[in-house]
């Protein structure tokens, strides 16, 4: 697809940045009548039409792609290849989570096989099929990076048809290798198996791709002078200038803490309804979530309930290669509570006591961190990692147990608890 490139600009605006930084907001957008020459800055909300029917898709009118679907091709006006391909997210898929981080400007994406019945590429959009080609083309050889289209990834609003321009992505990531930036995952549904893919994307430094480059895209000549610096940057030489955005200090609010879905609700107060009568037995649960959350936890031994001093769980996290890894000590306390009681001050302070020096905290809860205990564990700078309802709901989606039958059934093989206080599998 390429076959030069002008001198490269190097510069890089706080535009981009500044824009992933903060949480995403959906004020007012482009306007549907204006999308037909706007170009793509990064976070801008982009409004669909007044009509229910799908002719008030925006992503339609704005760059003449399907309607539908999470992959989205366009090929050039000589239809001898794909100008672009839009990524299409809702943002709120439990189980196939698509997560943009900012901190590291990589963007994770589940593919289009997402019911058993199919083998991993016979979709029907052709995404999995398009997500191998692209990732074989970056490790196979430098110089066929040239014929992997751009990809724009899109977030639906929540209001109306409206989306959210997330950036522009290209496959791959800074030292992350090819048995790790596409992977085939294999979910259950309904008793029956099946794979689909994770694949890994670097949202590059460009806080707006120009309309004149859309343009270029589909006249099958992408060396232009509206090209993005760093797209062309990263097909010639494979680096990745990745828009990296630190976020400012972080304080989730009770929302942002419990889940917002009713099925999610029900796996937590599975939970919390099993362990209510012995919230002592809470504390093994707590610390294989965090075993399950962080692989790298090397090893933990529970601590006697006489002698708990504000630590539940002791154990070690590895940091470093296999042949020579370090171990950083964490402590651990659990917290089962009804997730409308949150977790306060007095609590937390009973954990950052005793604390020793090099050791880092863990609170496992199945309810939230209250407000002024977050802002004194985050204004303190106190090395505590916090895990919160919602967060423990991601975690068991993340291993395929995804309503109340699957937990209850969790609980029971790993937790066996006698007695009439636990709910049964019905």
């Amino acid at each position: 697809m390429l076959r030069g490139v002008d001198q490269m600009d190097e510069t890089r605006t706080n535009l981009a940045q500044s824009a992933l930084a903060a949480p995403p907001t959906h004020g007012p957008g482009v306007p549907f009548d204006a999308l037909d020459d706007c170009d793509l800055v990064v976070d801008a909300v982009y409004e669909g039409g007044h009509d229910r029917s799908i002719t008030s898709d925006p992503l339609t009118k704005m760059l003449r792609v399907a309607n539908q679907g999470g992959f989205r091709k366009k090929r050039t006006s000589r239809r001898d290849g794909f100008a672009f391909a839009v990524l299409y997210t809702t943002g709120d898929n439990p189980d196939w989570p698509d997560i943009l981080e900012p901190e590291t400007g990589l963007f994770y994406y589940y593919g289009d096989n997402r019911k058993p019945g199919r083998a991993i590429h016979e979709t029907s959009l052709g995404g999995n099929e398009l997500l191998r080609q692209v990732f074989d083309s970056i490790h196979a050889d430098p110089s066929l990076r040239a014929e992997v289209p751009p990809f724009f990834i899109f977030e639906r609003t929540g209001e109306r048809r409206n989306v959210q321009f997330r950036g522009l992505a290209v496959p791959g990531g800074e030292g992350i290798g090819p048995s790790s930036d596409l992977v085939a995952v294999w979910r259950t549904h309904q008793g029956r198996r099946f794979q689909n893919y994770r694949a890994t994307f670097s949202i590059l430094d460009e806080p707006v791709v120009p309309r004149e480059w859309l343009s270029a895209l589909l006249d099958a000549t992408p060396l232009h002078p509206s090209a993005p610096s760093s797209w062309i940057e990263w097909v010639m030489s494979g680096r990745y200038a990745t828009l990296r955005a630190p976020r400012t200090i972080q304080i989730r609010s009770k929302l942002e803490q419990l889940p917002s879905r009713k099925a999610d609700w029900s796996i937590l107060q599975s939970i919390h309804e099993y362990f209510i009568n012995d919230p002592f037995e809470f504390e093994s649960c707590a610390a294989h979530l965090w075993r399950m959350q962080s692989p790298r936890v090397s090893e933990y031994r529970m601590t006697r309930r006489s002698v708990d001093g504000g630590r539940d769980a002791v154990g070690f996290y590895t940091l470093g290669p296999a042949e020579d890894p370090i171990s950083m000590e964490f402590a651990l306390e659990a917290k089962c509570y009804s997730p409308q009681h949150g977790v306060g001050v007095r609590e937390l302070s009973r954990l950052i006591s005793r604390l020793r020096h090099r050791q880092f905290g863990v609170l496992v809860t199945t309810a939230f961190l209250s407000r002024q205990a977050y802002e004194e564990l985050r204004n303190d700078e106190h090395p505590v990692v916090v895990i919160s309802g919602a967060d423990i709901v991601r975690i068991l989606r993340a291993q395929g147990i995804r309503n109340r039958k699957d937990v209850l059934m969790w609980l029971h093989r790993e937790f066996p608890v006698e007695g009439p206080s636990h709910p049964g599998l019905v």
